[in-house]
């Protein structure tokens, strides 16, 4: 066979010469932005070719730092289909850490975001590697911005080669992408994403048994770009040809039902936090959802409950899956196999609201104590991964050793496996509860209690206890405002024909909100320091 170099220029070469006439939908702070694939190839080769004027070479990373867009999508090949590496930058990061990752990778240019200019302004005097930067607006005129040298994205485009050649020489194991973790302890990690990594990341998004992703599909990617690769989306979708539908800035609930509506979005994907404020908003408006093939929910774990509203009361398909900016990130989606759509709806809600079956193209083990764990759903143990998309080290980092080892990446993720071979999800290894010798899983705390009609949202922390090493604390939001904490004793009681007794929260406090990290987990650090002494009155 021939060896034939897995590159991002086949994705891109793919869009052109097939799905010249599909569209891409972009919202900007300026309106609607529509356009076909051939427009978008023809304006990649220009930001390619504008790169290189201004002294880009291969090996040389780019920054992003901008919301989903077209212009993201356009950076998306241009960076790494002329040899250089695409560095997507969490633009909900703290200040600290953008200064940290951005001179880690030592970034050459930063593409910015008009709307995000304040955040880079404020940090411009710490980056020391950044030679330009290019601002993403749709105006001719440059919007006032103290960073120097300063460029507009749209007259460097028109400074490029419509006809630029990328690089036929790409070497299939180059990097072509960089991600940093969002990192809720310590300094954020870099993850390389090699062409080859990103292309088989491609071909698993599409499989049928997976997100099974083609040509017939409008695809909205609600997880941002800066996001591991908003989960690989658009990469996928500009090989197969399908309609992308980008959300844009600070998009609310209300905007994207809106978009689903207006583009007859057929796949959207988000994190729980996102699919739970668009429930409630869909039960205020009633948008047109129709068109909806299916929703994808990854990033934390979904409640069943969750789940249950979306296809029962919504009647739209939900996909539950795992992965990891480790992992480029599919890992697993809990797709029914045949013969369990035979089993009563209870077993398969249960089934489903599993982190799911493998995808192929990856390896798994899960090892507890005693080596890995027997196959019956009960038995904890950490996922070790490895496959074709799955990191070997963190970038320029020693922490490396701690998590890649004898060629298996450490996830930190502990869960059970059923017979059937469907990953569940027990808790990371730092939030499982250690009382009294025994773990207590915060998930399953978690889903429990957002199941509870009068529940929004529901996180639980393991807090130091005197006798016992550790006890969970329940914190909820209420759907309603009004209820009182005198539901308390409800919730308690709601849990204790699913947990054995010892499981049970010591106690429920009700908050107005939950804090939450830049891609929108719960802050359970934050929790645990602010709450430590609970249970010991120091």
């Amino acid at each position: 066979m021939e060896n034939f170099p897995l590159t991002l220029r086949s994705l891109f070469d793919r869009s052109q010469s097939l799905f010249a006439k599909k569209e891409v939908v972009s919202r900007t702070s300026s309106g609607i932005h529509r356009y076909t694939y051939a427009d978008f190839g023809r304006r990649t080769k220009q930001l390619s070719s504008a790169l290189q004027q201004l002294g880009v070479k291969p090996g040389d990373r780019v920054a992003t730092f901008a919301w989903n867009h077209h212009w993201h999508l356009e950076a998306y090949f241009a960076i790494p289909c002329m040899g250089a590496v695409l560095h997507t930058v969490n633009i909900r990061l703290p200040l600290e850490h953008l200064v940290h990752i951005l001179n880690h990778a030592e970034d050459r240019f930063l593409l910015v975001d008009e709307t995000l200019l304040p955040i880079i302004e404020r940090i411009q005097d710490q980056l020391t590697t950044i030679e330009g930067y290019i601002v993403m607006t749709d105006s001719q005129e440059l919007p006032p911005t103290s960073l120097h040298p300063v460029y507009g994205y749209e007259n460097i485009l028109n400074s490029g080669d419509p006809q630029y050649a990328f690089i036929d020489s790409l070497n299939e194991s180059a990097p072509a992408g960089l991600c940093y973790t969002s990192a809720t302890t310590g300094k954020p990690k870099g993850v390389v994403y090699s062409h080859r990594g990103i292309y088989l990341h491609s071909l698993s998004i599409g499989l049928a048994d997976t997100l099974g992703l083609s040509e017939r599909d409008s695809v909205m990617p609600i997880v941002p770009m800066f996001h591991v690769n908003a989960w690989g989306l658009p990469f996928a979708s500009v090989w197969f040809g399908s309609k992308q539908v980008l959300p844009g800035p600070a998009p609310t609930p209300d905007i994207l039902l809106g978009l689903i509506a207006d583009e007859k979005v057929t796949i959207a994907a988000g994190v729980p936090t996102v699919w739970t404020a668009a429930l409630k908003a869909q039960e205020a408006i009633n948008a047109d959802i129709s068109s909806l093939r299916a929703v994808v929910c990854g990033g934390s774990a979904a409640p069943r409950s969750l789940i249950e509203s979306y296809e029962q009361r919504l009647q739209v398909p939900f996909y539950h899956a795992y992965g990891m900016t480790e992992t480029c990130p599919l890992v697993t989606v809990a797709r029914l196999k045949s013969y369990q759509e035979e089993t009563s709806l209870d077993e398969q809600y249960d089934t489903r609201a599993a982190q799911g079956l493998l995808v192929p193209g990856l390896d798994m083990k899960i090892v507890g104590p005693r080596g890995e764990v027997a196959w019956d759903g009960k038995e904890m143990g950490e996922i070790l991964l490895r496959g074709a998309w799955v990191a070997t080290e963190y970038y320029k980092d020693e922490r490396t050793q701690e998590s890649f080892q004898d060629g298996w990446f450490y996830s930190g993720d502990i869960a059970v496996i059923d017979p059937e071979g469907f990953v569940k999800l027990v808790d990371r290894a730092k939030d499982l509860v250690k009382s009294g010798g025994e773990w207590i899983s915060s998930l399953d705390l978690e889903n429990s209690l957002m199941a509870h009609p009068n529940v929004f949202e529901a996180c639980v922390v393991g807090i130091p206890h005197p006798k016992w090493e550790e006890r969970p604390l329940a914190f909820v939001v209420l759907k309603d405002a009004a209820l009182q904490a005198g539901d308390k004793a409800d919730l308690l009681t709601f849990l204790t024909d699913k947990f054995a007794k010892w499981w049970i929260p010591d106690d429920v406090i009700f908050l107005h909100e939950i804090p939450r990290s830049s891609v929108g987990k719960f802050m359970k650090r934050e929790l645990r320091e602010q709450y430590q002494a609970y249970f010991t009155g120091n």
